[in-house]
């Protein structure tokens, strides 16, 4: 069983940086697909970033390129997400999600394990 807990939202800015993380516990994140997802309120949730399993390979959303990078810790077993410039579009509660198989995906379907979420808001 892989557990995800996300922490380091909070209020910021227009413009500034904020950085979450994904700490899992269950299983090292080497073995794991994880990706970051996003739902505001009235909007389905979308895909934000993933990093793979093995090479740590990433993908981004298109609205997030260049401002947001996923990264990872594997001796902390920690994944995170670098957010910088932040708009107030990219208000949402964020989730992290696992996979124990398989490659990255956008789809949230194939992602096993969630965490709880963390808030996210940026003022204009």
């Amino acid at each position: 069983q892989v557990m995800l807990v996300e922490s380091g939202g909070g209020l910021v800015q227009a413009g500034g940086s904020l950085r979450l993380s994904c700490a899992a516990s269950g299983r090292t994140i080497s073995t794991l697909n994880i990706a970051w997802f996003r739902q505001a309120v009235g909007l389905e949730r979308e895909f934000v970033a993933a990093i793979s399993w093995g090479a740590g390979i990433t993908d981004d959303a298109d609205s997030v390129k260049g401002r947001f990078t996923a990264s990872r810790d594997i001796a902390k077993n920690t994944v995170y997400l670098q957010m910088n410039n932040l708009e107030p579009e990219d208000t949402a509660v964020y989730y992290c999600a696992a996979s124990g198989d398989g490659f990255i995906s956008r789809s949230a379907r194939i992602y096993t394990y969630w965490g709880q979420g963390t808030q996210v808001t940026v003022s204009s």
